[in-house]
């Protein structure tokens, strides 16, 4: 290209070098995640499943199990264990057909998850309702790590939902406290990050999440404060919260989720039976 003064302004080499190493590299895994950026061959989800497996298991779960609530497209989000998102993704056939807004709560239902969930112990973003209302041992916990805006409005907006979508690679940040959101257990036992889950009533987003989790093999949970197959527990929805004798809601265990009303409280209760979580490490 000819400047003002005539003379062709010529490119580095490096950056010539750059374009071409790029361009060689761009349909290739080792970008996937993210092709911003120069982190050459470095995937962030490297422990994690990636865009299309999530996508491909999302789909099946919503589109061809019961999972009560309203029956609405869903948005997945799966965070590392540093709280970096790696994949977002979502079921239907275009990002409009969710709700817009279910984007960045799953996220944040990830973030919520991995944040307050250990190697000994998974606590569901379920888990935390309870226990953050006024009075309660952990009431505030939702002001305590804010989302970041610049990260889950940032564009283009067509790329939401893609393996290119803006939020990954970035730390989402944010609390959560309704259901949707756990823990991720490799095969080994290893906290890898979480997952999250968005669309529809939070029981149901809590149930999605579960079945996804398990096709993905990321369930195996060593323990949790809800019952389950082993004396361990799970990190399973609880739905003890009832009226106690002066007419307010109180939960037995005190990590009680409201019951969404749809069928979703028998359908969870049977989960570790029909998607059990793995064996403990």
């Amino acid at each position: 290209m000819k400047t003002q003064s005539g003379y062709i302004k010529r490119r580095p080499f490096t950056s010539f070098v750059a374009m071409v190493l790029l361009g060689s590299l761009a349909g290739s895994s080792l970008v996937e995640a993210a092709p911003w950026g120069w982190k050459w061959g470095i995937r962030a989800h490297k422990k994690l499943p990636s865009h299309a497996e999530v996508q491909s298991a999302l789909q099946t779960v919503v589109d061809g199990q019961d999972n009560a609530g309203f029956g609405l497209d869903m948005w997945a989000t799966l965070v590392n264990r540093d709280g970096i998102v790696c994949v977002v993704a979502f079921s239907g056939d275009h990002r409009g057909d969710q709700w817009p807004g279910s984007r960045a709560i799953s996220a944040q239902k990830a973030n919520t998850a991995n944040a307050f969930s250990l190697p000994g112990l998974a606590l569901s973003t379920s888990n935390l309702f309870t226990a953050v209302q006024d009075g309660q041992s952990l009431f505030g916990l939702q002001a305590s790590n804010p989302v970041n805006p610049a990260v889950a409005y940032r564009g283009p907006a067509h790329r939401f939902g893609t393996r290119w979508d803006p939020m990954v690679r970035r730390a989402i940040g944010g609390v959560n406290v309704f259901g949707g959101g756990l823990a991720c257990y490799n095969a080994d036992g290893e906290l890898v990050g979480a997952l999250g889950c968005s669309g529809d009533t939070s029981c149901t987003d809590h149930i999605i999440a579960w079945k996804l989790r398990h096709a993905l093999n990321l369930d195996n949970v060593p323990a949790g404060v809800a019952p389950g197959l082993t004396v361990t527990g799970s990190d399973n929805a609880i739905y003890d919260i009832v009226e106690n004798a002066t007419g307010h809601p109180e939960s037995a265990s005190g990590w009680g989720h409201p019951d969404c009303g749809g069928g979703q409280a028998a359908i969870a209760a049977d989960l570790l039976n029909t998607h059990p979580i793995g064996p403990n490490p």
